[in-house]
């Protein structure tokens, strides 16, 4: 019996143990739902006041009110003409003025991203190997272990590193161009129907190869666009430019009636992959790789029933004015005289910065009012108030966001958003697996991520996206969009991820191995 005693004061003593080291989750849901019930309260605030008042305003409304308003209404209207049609004149010039002055709504028709060929797979063995035997072993040995944690895979292409270095740079990197420009473009006339003479703008972001004529003139040729075409091509803007490519088009159709925009994001990487030693610069060989999008955009209030999204809000940060921050990424030459693109130490801690001064702009945009009086009350806490112990309240934007499209710059970059922003897995698949498909594609990248959402048939009527992208200078990008509709991925053409979706996601380790 005392053996009985002993062993059943063992097994609770464990029991408590165990409920002491385990994490209690009851109480967790419980908070969230808690949350998730005072953020629908002081949302709805204004409706559960307003009600109730308008329900006794109309209860204290007896027939003989009613009787007295329309009494007094039909006197003015018979005696006093003249003031009367005065108010009605210039309640009329003042809705007219209203109207005339509010921003014209832009939609997103349809966007296309390229896939190349096949041929030009490259995987990461071969990416190694090739820097090992143009450059040096030593250099290969760190493209191996920087490529087996970059989140890349072996099926991203890169035209540039088959022919390393290329013997004619400069028409590599224009056979590149033009491959990218014209298969999305094409691609994107096909899906939308649309006819290239009725675009009136074009934009152009490419940071590394700007020829002359310049690219957005390629397109002006190629498809023959019409003489009063206002064109612009961006350079040396890095992988956030797609974001400044959309809000310029955007400024652009509100000056512009009637009309498409035509945005093409895209990089050439043959003109980016470096040959000498400098391992800072070596980085762009691994994680750069060959992609484009084209965007048509349209300010035409009859493409509303065929778009697929609205553009709700752009918002650009730059902080070139910071020493640190303008060099963090540069383009340069090498003690040997080699050109290539340098990545400093200083880039995670401004790229974070840069975040938090954008998303200071960006949440009282889209935030709900529950989000913004929890971080508003911590701020005062902290600035005012001096208290030291209360932590900065970070927003939680699954509350303003159903999806996330962050730029590919690298794994750690994407690692670094899903701690700042407490994002999910789930949050953060598109973006992950964008890079282990396609690798860096630069300014596109964001559109690889919203097609893989569209793949996948998550886009619903009324979803929210968020496109948040980094680039040199150093800037920070936001743009946000809403679902004008459901996508059917079935009835989708030319979408880059359509004949492979099922095969993601994959699982991904800290560190994988080049296969054997």
């Amino acid at each position: 019996m005392a053996s009985q005693d002993q062993k059943s004061n063992t097994t609770n003593g464990d029991h408590d143990q165990k409920n002491q080291t385990q994490p209690d989750f009851r109480s967790s849901i419980r908070l969230k739902y808690v949350k998730l019930g005072c953020h629908y309260l002081i949302s709805n605030a204004m409706y559960l006041l307003t009600i109730p008042l308008l329900l006794a305003v109309a209860a204290n409304l007896s027939t003989s009110h009613v009787h007295r308003i329309l009494e007094t209404c039909n006197y003015h209207l018979r005696y006093n003409v003249l003031a009367v049609t005065a108010c009605t004149s210039l309640m009329a010039v003042l809705a007219t003025v209203y109207f005339m002055s509010r921003p014209r709504t832009v939609y997103l028709v349809d966007f296309s991203c390229y896939k190349p060929d096949s041929s030009l797979l490259s995987s990461r063995e071969a990416v190694s190997q090739k820097v090992s035997a143009i450059i040096n072993e030593a250099s290969g040995v760190f493209t191996k272990k920087v490529l087996e944690r970059s989140g890349l895979g072996d099926k991203t292409y890169a035209p540039g590193l088959q022919d390393f270095p290329p013997k004619r740079p400069f028409e590599s990197a224009k056979e590149e161009a033009e491959a990218i420009i014209y298969g999305a473009i094409d691609n994107l006339f096909e899906k939308t129907g649309v006819n290239p003479k009725d675009v009136g703008i074009v934009v152009v972001n490419i940071s590394a190869f700007n020829p002359t004529p310049s690219l957005s003139s390629m397109i002006v040729n190629r498809y023959k666009l019409r003489g009063d075409v206002v064109s612009c091509n961006l350079g040396g803007m890095g992988c956030s430019a797609g974001i400044i490519s959309i809000d310029l088009a955007k400024r652009l159709l509100q000056v512009t009636p009637n009309t498409y925009a035509l945005v093409m994001s895209l990089e050439c990487v043959t003109a980016n992959y470096y040959t000498g030693k400098d391992r800072s610069k070596l980085l762009t060989n691994c994680l750069f790789r060959m992609g484009g999008a084209a965007i048509l955009l349209s300010n035409r209030s009859s493409d509303r029933r065929r778009s697929k999204y609205e553009l709700m809000h752009t918002v650009r940060t730059h902080k070139g004015a910071d020493d640190r921050a303008y060099r963090c990424v540069s383009q340069e030459e090498d003690a040997e005289g080699k050109l290539g693109i340098s990545l400093s130490r200083d880039l995670m801690p401004v790229a974070g910065e840069t975040l938090q001064a954008n998303i200071t702009t960006l949440g009282p945009l889209v935030l709900p009012a529950s989000e913004q009086i929890l971080f508003l009350a911590t701020l005062v806490a902290r600035k005012v108030l001096k208290m030291k112990k209360v932590r900065p309240y970070v927003p939680d934007f699954k509350m303003a966001f159903e999806h996330f499209c962050i730029h590919t710059g690298g794994r750690g970059v994407l690692d670094q958003m899903e701690k700042n922003l407490r994002l999910t897995e789930s949050d953060m698949e598109p973006s992950r697996m964008t890079l282990y498909r396609f690798g860096n594609t630069s300014s596109s990248s964001l559109w690889y991520e919203l097609a893989y959402a569209e793949a996948k048939g998550r886009i619903r009527k009324g979803d929210r996206v968020w496109q948040l992208a980094f680039g040199s200078g150093f800037k920070c990008n936001s743009g946000v969009w809403r679902a004008l509709r459901t996508v059917d991925p079935k009835k989708e053409m030319h979408n880059p991820w359509s004949d492979e979706i099922h095969q993601f996601p994959v699982s991904l380790l800290e560190t994988m191995p080049f296969p054997s």
